[in-house]
């Protein structure tokens, strides 16, 4: 046979019997409007696999926490649920400051220090995203190349995605996720830009600011509101002929905390001098994280501030689903903009347009 009165080929068509259209009264569907099968995924392997450590499964994870699509976001629920009696047994680190100031190569010499001594380093790098596209902008990951090489850590930019503050509104399911796969040290580290200190000072144990020497005055009382919630202040840099410069910023600081409220109550903030090119002054930073977390273990305060800090999360959470409903109902979105038009035509005041929306 030469094949003209043969069937023709059905690599690149669906088949489906009973409906006119086809050979044999079957319909011929294109494989482009095929509907693709949701992958299913085995919730309880995928909890085992990310306790014991696989690093594939632990990106798995986080990109299931942080997906937006509703199947998704009850398996990642499912997922924390069964991850859950795991979590709790890391130090969580926030780490700020100006920009400039060299958070990423801080984190970078300090995180392959711990990874030396024997520690699993997980680092959340928490990236500006664009207005336009939502994407991250500065690509930490890229800016850590040896720590994301180390065996032993963890490295996951995560896109702030617009939520407010800069901080992406999945890192506190992050960490515990990393917690159960078994960091016991979690590096946060913020946009530095206004609130965001504030949101990451919210799920972390000890706070550390980066700053630099020789700031002008200005800049040294812009700090003032994050001065007051840091643990422990790193004074960056302290290198080559910066260092006599980076001492004397030191005592600066040392005397500045002396008159402020402690960030967390039984200890007082302390500032030391640090250098990621030369590598020093890291050890010192990481004792003065172990004296505190020994010290506020001792106070009892370590617990008290992990159970306040669950409170405010769920308080939080409530407050975005509130809003997230609002704005999807559809009858709201229309209500709205009818009140927009009626407010810019001066028919009714903005306080009356949002009486009249939820009356």
């Amino acid at each position: 046979m030469d094949g003209r009165n043969s069937m023709p080929e059905r690599s690149a068509l669906e088949v489906k019997p009973g409906v006119e259209g086809g050979h044999d009264g079957m319909k011929v569907t294109p494989k482009k409007f095929r509907k693709k099968k949701q992958e299913q995924i085995d919730i309880q392997k995928l909890a085992g696999e990310v306790r014991e450590g696989a690093r594939t499964s632990l990106s798995k994870a986080i990109t299931l926490i942080e997906s937006s699509n509703p199947e998704h976001k009850e398996q990642a629920q499912n997922l924390l649920q069964e991850l859950l009696p795991y979590t709790g047994n890391s130090i969580r680190i926030g780490i700020t400051g100006v920009p400039g100031a060299g958070k990423s190569s801080f984190i970078e010499a300090f995180g392959s220090m711990l990874c030396n001594m024997g520690k699993k380093v997980a680092v959340l790098a928490i990236d500006p995203s664009s207005s336009l596209s939502g994407g991250s902008i500065l690509g930490d990951k890229t800016r850590m190349e040896e720590l994301s090489r180390n065996r032993n850590a963890f490295v996951r930019p995560s896109p702030s995605a617009g939520t407010l503050g800069g901080v992406h509104k999945k890192t506190r399911e992050t960490m515990l996720i990393c917690e159960a796969a078994g960091y016991d040290v979690i590096l946060i580290e913020t946009v530095g830009v206004g609130q965001s200190e504030t949101f990451v000072r919210g799920m972390v144990d000890f706070f550390l600011l980066l700053v630099l020497t020789g700031a002008g005055d200005e800049l040294q009382g812009m700090k003032k509101g994050i001065m007051e919630l840091a643990d422990g202040i790193i004074v960056h840099k302290s290198d080559g002929d910066n260092i006599p410069k980076a001492r004397k910023t030191v005592r600066e600081y040392m005397q500045i905390l002396h008159f402020l409220q402690p960030a967390t109550p039984g200890w007082m903030s302390k500032a030391l001098p640090a250098s990621s090119l030369e590598k020093t002054g890291l050890k010192e930073a990481w004792e003065m994280i172990c004296q505190f977390e020994t010290t506020i273990k001792e106070s009892s305060y370590w617990e008290t501030r992990r159970l306040e800090q669950t409170r405010e999360w769920f308080q939080s959470m409530i407050v975005d689903h509130l809003i997230d409903s609002f704005f999807n109902d559809r009858d709201k979105k229309t209500q709205v903009k009818a009140l927009e038009n009626a407010i810019l035509k001066g028919e009714i005041t903005v306080t009356q347009g949002v009486l009249k929306l939820f009356s």
